[in-house]
């Protein structure tokens, strides 16, 4: 099942806007989509469980909230990893693993190149981030992946995404909640998002 949430807020779509940009500097590309995973990331964690705790204060003891799961956050190599480092300020001790992914150009289907899985807990919160699913090939084996391992509750959260890859998404028996700035209108006979904003791994790390 699939649950699609766009956040719409003014700060995601104003930086959205930014990032579309042609002229947009590989290091304002950088900087910008951390900024926006802030917003992403936080409206996607909004129903993370807790779990009460005790604690003291400097003046007393008082019951106060730590956070339940287990959460492992997954960007999908290379364009994932520009939405990393906002996650990892604001939970510092949080599991990293990596699925490297490539789009054959030709078939536009995915293909493996890294991914070393351990077990998963069924009940651990795995959190998938890329900037942007065009066909969803990519997020689909990725979830795959995780799934073989155990996972079973997934949140996906990326830039842009498409109908075609929403699509996609809805095929798959997992639980996925996907938190998006926008559905872009389409994919063209390329493969690519339009209106979209290019390439977003090479805008990343200016590898035009």
């Amino acid at each position: 099942m699939v649950k699609v949430e766009v956040v719409d807020h003014p700060l995601a779509q104003h930086k959205l806007t930014l990032l579309r940009k042609e002229e947009t500097s590989p290091w304002e590309f950088r900087r910008i989509l951390e900024e926006v995973t802030y917003i992403l990331f936080t409206k996607a964690t909004e129903e993370l469980s807790l779990t009460k705790v005790q604690i003291k204060t400097p003046l007393e003891s008082t019951e106060s909230y730590l956070l339940k799961n287990k959460i492992i956050v997954v960007p999908i190599l290379r364009a994932g990893l520009g939405m990393l480092n906002p996650i990892l300020a604001l939970i510092p001790d949080i599991r990293v693993e990596f699925v490297g992914v490539k789009r054959d150009e030709t078939s536009l289907k995915p293909e493996e190149y890294y991914a070393q899985l351990p077990r998963i807990d069924p009940d651990t919160v795995n959190i998938v981030i890329d900037p942007m699913l065009a066909t969803g090939g990519s997020m689909v084996h990725t979830i795959h992946c995780l799934s073989a391992q155990g996972a079973r509750n997934f949140i996906v959260i990326t830039l842009i995404t498409t109908p075609e890859a929403i699509d996609n998404l809805k095929k798959e028996e997992e639980d996925i909640r996907l938190f998006t700035a926008s559905v872009d209108r389409e994919l063209n006979h390329r493969g690519f998002i339009m209106p979209g904003l290019g390439d977003a791994g090479d805008r990343l790390f200016g590898t035009f």
